[in-house]
């Protein structure tokens, strides 16, 4: 349904296999992290954007490519200020998933709420499980049928 590809991420679990978990603290950060699941006949993905303003976040979907762009901008509080500490990355974050033939791209949902940002795409009908009739020989009239 979903294949998503981050090498730099695959190369931090790596590391943190052969060199344990406190390796990790050197590697990059994952700027837009995500959580995919199925749900009956939805496929959910959820980004976390905390501090995004839901007007600097674009979707674009190309030929099954989901490309997600959003933008934390400083915070400008009034007065003058000396910033004492600036750990939270600002800029432009941009992922891109591949989804699969299974999911319907056209009906795709999204929402915004306390810095989740939600897409649930329903699964294609072609894609959802259906039964098959089986035919049975019968010796006194040729072929009866039976549903699965």
């Amino acid at each position: 349904m979903l294949m998503c590809t981050d090498p730099f991420r695959e190369l931090d679990r790596l590391t943190q296999q052969v060199f344990g978990q406190n390796a990790g603290t050197w590697s990059r950060p994952t700027a837009m992290p995500m959580d995919a699941y199925r749900t009956g006949d939805q496929f959910v993905v959820s980004f976390d954007l905390p501090g995004v303003n839901p007007e600097a976040i674009e979707l674009d979907v190309e030929r099954n490519v989901l490309t997600v762009k959003a933008e934390r901008r400083p915070i400008e509080p009034g007065g003058q200020v000396e910033m004492q500490i600036a750990e939270r990355a600002l800029g432009v974050f941009s992922r891109q998933l591949f989804l699969g033939d299974t999911l319907n791209t056209e009906h795709i949902d999204a929402s915004y709420e306390a810095g989740v940002l939600t897409l649930r795409m329903p699964i294609a009908e072609r894609a959802k499980p259906g039964k098959i009739a089986i035919a049975i020989a019968n010796s006194d009239s040729g072929h009866q049928q039976i549903n699965a």
